[in-house]
């Protein structure tokens, strides 16, 4: 028996790319060429397809192999973000993909898997895909990007290292061909710091434009609505303050926005500074910076970098991660455990809510995916060490001995654009099944949802005593809805005076008073100042 047959298939796909190859570097211009000889039928691939950072330099290069040599291939994209992503399946050249967030693909996406283009693996979470990397969807093939490399292929990541080293370490000890497109190759010893040491890349190519950089997390305080004030206020004061939560991850959105830019003043209205969130999981979001001006914050590290922050976090090296060069050094794997096992809350948003609390981001014609909301948005067993607030959430252990639990906080209107946004069924439950799927693409399950957040209070959903009380406090947040049916008058007050819900009233919040002036800053060029001139707005966001 063959024990090492991956080893000698990688050195036959690497003799036979030789041709376009000098030492370590492929021609920028026969990269297509390269990839085609280093590939074969049925090959896995990972591809960095990240939050932000996309390998988009070979993304374009992979849709230019001929599918009557390179066909049947599984791709492993973390973030399917770009054209190209989904071109290849268009093109006969990969037929299985398996991701975990879509976003601006999510349409195609599932427009493509109603046509039978493709076959969905699985959506995962950002960690699930990974680990699967090392376990059962081990790469033959890895395209991943760098900032810089050095001739031998030490690289650096720097600012948005993201997915690159997890990536990358599944695949250089499987044998796989890593390859990595660089902004820059230097020469050696001119690295501001090696992130990824060259023996475990295998070829490097000169990218012929900087890899694609998205301003994911950057929103404009000018956008923030009334809504969002108001259902952050009653966060910060029903369930921050309540809860004495001090580590945290807010998901994408204007609700977290929102409150990000209250704690610099109702929080400190209410004289919360130093008694909650202190410690963050996040990207550099660019409306932290007054709370992180105002001493809110004593650690935050990253999934990735965000564009315009750049010299913001390496200014703040006591706040965030940073090399001895003075760039940032984030990990997307590592945040997410850190998510996962680190933090008190979970706070995100979703499309789309059952009656019990289940809900997804897969909708009726859009196969958005999950991201990292199901990893930090449950609790986990596995967690050992305790903080107030986790043990605020069993509040009647009975015999168990499991001492607490994460606060996952869903925020979500009553009502959205499409309608109301609590459903009786999801539509997931529906297309996992028409799809195939063994179980339906649920992004956080009701039973780990301890509060939800609409514009008419807060549902303590961790105080509920069966579904069918759950299904209650939900429907006393969300009245004049189908599901606020389920709780008429008598029920809604019975609820306030058991502190099972909690309205703006209750919480001693006048509605009224939640308007703009209570942000510290009210649009990004304010960040700019409170940032002394350090934050850079990102040319998309600029009027």
């Amino acid at each position: 028996m063959n024990w090492h047959s991956r080893r000698d298939m990688k050195v036959q796909r690497l003799e036979g790319a030789s041709a376009f190859v000098d030492h370590k570097q492929i021609r920028t211009q026969s990269i297509s060429q390269a990839l085609e000889a280093l590939m074969r039928p049925g090959d896995r691939v990972i591809i960095e397809g990240d939050n932000q950072k996309q390998a988009s330099f070979l993304a374009k290069a992979l849709t230019g192999v001929d599918p009557a040599k390179v066909n049947g291939v599984t791709m492993m994209i973390p973030s399917v973000s770009r054209d190209e992503h989904l071109d290849v399946f268009d093109k006969g050249i990969a037929s299985e993909i398996n991701f975990a967030y879509a976003g601006v693909q999510s349409v195609r996406l599932a427009q493509m898997l109603a046509d039978n283009k493709l076959k969905i693996g699985a959506i995962h979470t950002y960690l699930e895909l990974y680990s699967r990397l090392f376990v059962d969807l081990v790469p033959d093939i890895c395209l991943v990007a760098a900032e810089k490399a050095d001739p031998d292929g030490n690289l650096f990541t720097g600012y948005s290292t993201e997915d690159t080293p997890t990536l990358v370490e599944a695949a250089a000890f499987h044998q796989a061909v890593v390859v990595v497109q660089a902004n820059e190759i230097v020469e050696r010893g001119q690295l501001p710091r090696v992130d990824i040491p060259g023996d475990w890349v295998d070829l490097i190519v000169l990218a012929d434009e900087p890899y694609q950089m998205e301003a994911l997390f950057t929103r404009d305080p000018m956008k923030i609505r009334d809504q969002h004030i108001l259902m952050g206020m009653m966060t910060i004061k029903g369930i921050y303050a309540k809860h004495q939560v001090m580590s945290l991850n807010h998901g994408i959105g204007y609700n977290g926005a929102a409150i990000e830019l209250l704690l610099p003043t109702y929080g400190e209205e209410l004289g919360l500074k130093g008694k909650i969130a202190k410690h963050w999981v996040l990207n550099p979001h660019p409306t932290m910076i007054p709370a992180m001006e105002r001493g809110w914050v004593e650690t935050m590290f990253a999934f990735g970098g965000e564009k315009g922050m750049e010299r913001y976090t390496a200014a703040r090296t006591d706040i965030f991660p940073t090399g001895p060069d003075g760039t940032l050094r984030s990990n997307r794997a590592f945040a997410q455990i850190a998510g996962l096992y680190g933090i008190d809350l979970f706070l995100g948003a979703t499309l789309q809510m059952d009656y019990l609390g289940n809900s997804s981001t897969v909708t009726a014609g859009r196969l958005t995916g999950f991201g990292g909301a199901p990893n930090m948005g449950h609790d986990t067993r596995g967690r050992r060490h305790s903080s107030p607030a986790y043990l605020d959430m069993m509040p009647r252990p009975g015999k168990s001995l499991i001492p607490g639990k994460k606060l996952v906080v869903q925020m979500l209107a009553s009502q959205g654009r499409f309608g109301h946004n609590f459903v009786p069924e999801l539509d997931a439950v529906k297309i996992g099944k028409e799809a195939g799927f063994d179980a339906p693409p649920v992004m956080i399950y009701g039973e780990d949802v301890t509060h939800i957040v609409t514009e008419q209070g807060i549902a303590y959903l961790y105080q509920a005593d069966s579904p069918d009380e759950r299904t209650q406090l939900i429907g006393a947040v969300a009245q004049g809805t189908p599901v606020g049916e389920y709780a008429d008058k008598a029920l809604v007050e019975k609820l306030r005076k058991t502190g099972k819900i909690a309205l703006p009233e209750d919480l001693g919040i006048d509605p009224a008073t939640a308007t703009h002036d209570r942000l510290a800053a009210r649009s990004l060029e304010e960040l700019v100042e409170w940032s002394g001139g350090l934050y850079d707005i990102p040319d998309k966001f600029k009027k």
